[in-house]
């Protein structure tokens, strides 16, 4: 995927999830957080941050933070954008199929959905920003809705048919995946309950340009 009229600047604050104050060519800025989660290891004072200026001109905010230096790690943050990688490797793993995005399935709503010959699968995608010595994790922050998608994807699969979580790292050079046990055991558990009862667990890293973000390759995961 690739983003249009991308400007850098340093970020300054973050009053809530929503804005961030931002410093464009010396004059600060409101600017919209594509990514309503907590990121506090992302945006710290001073960081240098990307944003994409909207050809909008009626917008209450005129630029959307898309992605931040962490040293000189550029990490996309864009909540939106791992659904649409993850769309461009779906159809690469699955050429020639029948790939809807988002369909309900009992009280879940998961991501995609594929029809290869006889098989039906349903996949939920998830983007992973947090990043500690080299090792990326998931959720940063506790996950209910998380954990019910899950359950819902082993339920799937208990009828025989094929499940997937799809975990799309936002950024390359890392080291391996892994469930954050720490900030929300119960979505640890739940994703390897899922593994063990046959649903697919994989985890893509990704090359992160300034105005690019396109699909690596699959990196190990560990439990």
């Amino acid at each position: 995927m690739k983003y249009q009229n991308i400007v850098k600047g340093t970020f300054i604050k973050r009053p809530n999830r929503f804005i961030a104050h931002v410093l464009i060519d010396g004059k600060e800025e409101i600017c919209h957080v594509k990514n309503t989660g907590r990121c506090k290891e992302l945006l710290t004072s001073g960081a240098t941050v990307l944003l994409e200026k909207s050809s909008n001109p009626s917008r209450k905010t005129a630029y959307d933070l898309i992605s931040v230096y962490k040293k000189n790690r550029l990490i996309n943050m864009d909540s939106q954008a791992p659904n649409k990688v993850a769309d461009e490797w779906l159809r690469i793993r699955f050429p020639d199929t029948f790939i809807k995005n988002e369909k309900a399935w009992e009280d879940s709503r998961f991501d995609f959905y594929i029809e290869n010959g006889e098989e039906k699968i349903f996949v939920e995608v998830k983007g992973v920003t947090l990043e500690k010595d080299g090792v990326v994790l998931f959720p940063d922050a506790p996950t209910e809705r998380g954990v019910k998608h899950i359950n819902g994807l082993i339920r799937w699969a208990s009828e025989g048919n094929k499940a997937m979580v799809l975990f799309i790292v936002q950024m390359n050079n890392v080291s391996f995946f892994t469930p954050n046990k720490e900030t929300h055991p119960e979505f640890a558990e739940a994703l390897l309950r899922a593994k063990e009862q046959g649903v697919e667990v994989v985890a893509v890293d990704c090359e992160v340009g300034e105005n690019t973000l396109t699909f690596g390759k699959e990196i190990e995961i560990k439990f």
